[in-house]
């Protein structure tokens, strides 16, 4: 295999390690009588015998990690493996903590709805958008009403188009028996939802010290001299 293919094949375990598995193969561990040789950088150091591998992780202080079995010959690379596992647990960690679970809400709908109770169903709506979850919207139609299904895809319809600036319809109106249902998604991820809630609660906050502080500031210039 040619140095340009192997970094093709192998830049991610070489490089980033993202490969190895939970146990790797390490140091005396390495049954193979050579090994393609990475260096701690991600350098190319060639095909070398394992014992010599094993010598110049030694003298580096490093361990010899298997980070690509099945290659011929395999490839190793040196590394601080105990230091590897541990930034690997905290990335983990880090993902799992920022990881959201993605959440349907549900707002139900009857297709004579008076504007006030419009109004208020679709401030709800605007705000599950707003907190990044996602909405699925329910038309109950009762006794004859089930004969007129455009007009609840009409309701619908215009639901999407008030809340169109914050969510899109991700599943398009359709009807399940007496019920008509529509999914409509949130144009921010959870996530960026969360963050930007986060820095609004701070920009309030940080008004409000100041206005606390101005208060104080006019409350000591007004204040009566001894």
């Amino acid at each position: 295999m040619s140095s340009r293919g192997f970094m093709k094949q192998f830049h991610g375990a070489a490089e980033e390690g993202a490969d190895i598995s939970a146990e790797p193969r390490i140091n005396d561990r390495i049954r193979v009588p050579e090994v393609r040789l990475v260096g701690p950088n991600g350098e190319q150091v060639g095909i070398v015998r394992v014992e010599d591998a094993l010598r110049l992780a030694g003298e580096a202080d490093l361990d010899l990690v298997e980070v690509a079995p099945m290659a011929k010959p395999p490839v190793a690379k040196l590394m601080d493996y105990g230091k590897f596992k541990y930034e690997a647990a905290v990335k983990a960690r880090e993902a799992r903590k920022n990881q959201v679970n993605t959440v349907i809400k549900e707002i139900k709908l009857r297709l004579k709805i008076d504007p006030h109770d419009y109004g208020t169903k679709r401030g709800h709506v605007e705000r599950f958008l707003n907190a990044g979850d996602k909405v699925k919207v329910t038309i109950m139609f009762r006794g004859r009403e089930q004969s007129r299904p455009e007009m609840g895809f009409k309701l619908l319809q215009r639901l999407a188009e008030d809340v169109a600036e914050i969510g899109f319809v991700e599943s398009s109106p359709k009807q399940d028996g007496r019920n008509m249902v529509m999914v409509i998604g949130p144009v921010k991820k959870k996530a960026e939802a969360r963050a930007e809630g986060r820095r609004k609660r701070e920009a309030e906050s940080a008004d409000h010290a100041e206005e606390s502080a101005d208060h104080a500031e006019q409350d000591g210039e007004l204040a009566p001299s001894e």
